[in-house]
């Protein structure tokens, strides 16, 4: 087993996830505004706790985006200056991805898994998933939009749909609103799934050099599936 350590940022949560072996330790705080404050003091905490050292990681991985512009920079900024002191390959993962796999947990039954974030300024984070076999694929890209003007497939029914991008599910149209069958505004990306996304980019050699781990602020975009592109 590889030893991984997590950050994400990217919204009003502070999470750091440590794998050591098969042991994994967690820190997961809300702390708005004040993530330059605690997440290195978090990582300490962690390493203390595992008995490990920075020296002693295959891999760094961190919330790449979407979402808060300031959070995504200082969780890259903190993984990119870990991974380049001890040339670490790094694993930037999407947010909105590792939402959809905490959902997923919830609702192993669902077909489909709608990951959200909120954009600010009216607007949210989103990226539709479908479920096949216990893994998720993605059916549309991340974009960005108000939520009056978010439209998923014709097809998808029973969606379950997660992340503060629901806090406005009551501006969402009718017919949205009837795709969904169930919405959770309360969770927010953690590390500590990231450790298993970050696991697998590992095991696939799929992780990259710390100049190549780049945030992904999706601000312009549209909602397309992915055929049609």
């Amino acid at each position: 087993m590889a030893n991984i350590l997590a950050l994400d940022t990217s919204t009003d949560a502070c999470s750091v996830a440590l794998l050591k072996g098969e042991t994994d330790f967690v820190k997961f705080e809300i702390v708005p505004r004040q993530h330059t404050q605690r997440l290195l003091p978090m990582v300490e905490e962690l390493l203390t706790e595992a008995a490990i050292k920075v020296s002693d990681l295959d891999v760094i991985a961190f919330g790449r985006g979407p979402g808060s512009f300031a959070g995504i920079r200082i969780a890259a900024g903190a993984a990119q200056g870990l991974a380049v002191a001890f040339e670490t390959p790094m694993a930037p993962l999407s947010t909105l991805e590792t939402l959809a796999y905490q959902a997923l947990a919830i609702s192993p039954d669902s077909s489909y898994i709608l990951a959200t974030l909120d954009a600010r300024m009216d607007e949210i984070y989103s990226a539709l998933y479908a479920v096949e076999n216990g893994t998720l694929v993605a059916v549309t890209d991340e974009i960005v939009c108000a939520p009056s003007a978010l439209e998923l497939p014709e097809s998808v029914s029973g969606c379950f749909a997660v992340g503060g991008g629901m806090n406005y599910f009551s501006d969402l149209t009718a017919k949205v609103q009837g795709q969904i069958a169930k919405h959770d505004a309360t969770l927010y990306p953690d590390a500590k799934q990231m450790l298993s996304l970050a696991l697998q980019k590992f095991d696939q050699n799929l992780i990259v050099p710390p100049e190549e781990a780049l945030p992904v602020y999706v601000r312009e975009g549209s909602w397309k599936k992915r055929s049609e592109q």
